[in-house]
Parts: C-alpha cells; sequence; structure tokens
C-alpha cells in the first residue's frame, strides 16, 4: 500500500496528518512525529524514519519541509506538497540576530545565544545552511500565504522556480493555515494538485 508521510512544523504534531487522509483513501497517510528541533538531529531522525520506505509521497509544513529537503534529498520521495515552506533559514537566523542585537562575531564567540524571545542562536546552523545549500529533485507543489512573515513572496517565487515546483498564492493567507478559509484553499488547492 502506498504511504503518504505528514511532517509537521514547529508546534505541530502528527495527529493533524488526519486531516490528510481523505484525499488518500488508497494509501496509508502516517504523521511523522519527529522530536528533533534542529537541523543535525532532523537530518538523523528523518533519514532513520524513511530509512526502508520507497516511493512515497510527503506533505510537509514549515520547518518540517526545510527539514525534509536538507534529509530526504536522496531518498526515494515522489512527489512532495509543501505548506508554507520555510526556504531561506539563513535569511531567518540573520533576522533574528538583528533582532536580538547579536553580531556575526558575537555568535561565532559564543557558539550559541539564547535570545529573549525564545530562539536559540547557534553559529554551528548558521554555517550549516550556508555551506550546504537546499538541492531538491522532487516533484512539488508549494501553497504559500501572501501574509507569510517567515519568508517574502519573492523568495518564495525564486525558490520555486530554482526547483522547478508549482508555486499556488492565497491572498490574504498566513504562514500557518488554520482558518476555515484557509483551511478551504489548502483542500482546494492539494485536490487540484492530486488530479
Amino acid at each position: 500500500m502506498k504511504e503518504i508521510i505528514y511532517i509537521h512544523g514547529k508546534g505541530g504534531n502528527a495527529a493533524e496528518s488526519e486531516h490528510y487522509k481523505k484525499f488518500f483513501p488508497a494509501a496509508e497517510v502516517i504523521g511523522f512525529d519527529y522530536k528533533a528541533e534542529n537541523i543535525f538531529d532532523a537530518v538523523t531522525e528523518f533519514q532513520n524514519f524513511f530509512y526502508l520506505r520507497e516511493k512515497v509521497t510527503i506533505i510537509a509544513n514549515s520547518i518540517g519541509a526545510f527539514y525534509a529537503m536538507h534529509a530526504l534529498s536522496e531518498k526515494n520521495i515522489d512527489r512532495a506538497f509543501f505548506i508554507s515552506p520555510v526556504v531561506d533559514m539563513e535569511k531567518i537566523i540573520l533576522e533574528m540576530m538583528t533582532r536580538a542585537n547579536v553580531t556575526e562575531k558575537n555568535l561565532r564567540d559564543a557558539e550559541e545565544i539564547v535570545t529573549d524571545f525564545g530562539e536559540i542562536l547557534s553559529w554551528k546552523y548558521l554555517c550549516y545552511v550556508r555551506e550546504n545549500p537546499i538541492d531538491w529533485k522532487v516533484p512539488t507543489n508549494i501553497l504559500y500565504g501572501s501574509k507569510d512573515f517567515l519568508t517574502s513572496l519573492e523568495t518564495m517565487k525564486n525558490f520555486a522556480e530554482k526547483i522547478c515546483a508549482s508555486l499556488t498564492v492565497m491572498q490574504g493567507g498566513e504562514h500557518w493555515f488554520h482558518t476555515s478559509e484557509q483551511m478551504k484553499f489548502l483542500d482546494n488547492w492539494l485536490e487540484e494538485n492530486l488530479k
């Protein structure tokens, strides 16, 4: 039986996979409840989970999509649906550094800095994203909200073009698709792309 693996975003959980079962009646929809909170742990955890799986489709949200693109680029993924994927982690880290008034020298010297807004800045993480650009060749459909606070439309368009993905933009949509209007849009997007 074909497997559909749902990968949640930050603060999400595997139970969210229930929403997608109606779209794949002939497949097994599985929520991947990863625990990693950084790219290093994620790569290991994702590769272990996907080790024996073949020809799976993934549906991934936000940071879950980012982790998937780094961990699974060499795996046998036949299709991907990304909802508000994180596609420029370097920019996000640099923006957090600016917000926390942390320079690159500060971060390099300290190695890790806990911000007053609860995020941990890591020199190792920043170096990793700079040295390991996303190399994703899986047929991919991306859903993006025009009010996404993490990624600009220009950045998302450039990324979609780079990986030859289709991009659908919901005007007024947010990074987190959760309202009834947003979820209806998401459902219609998925149905259209599954035809």
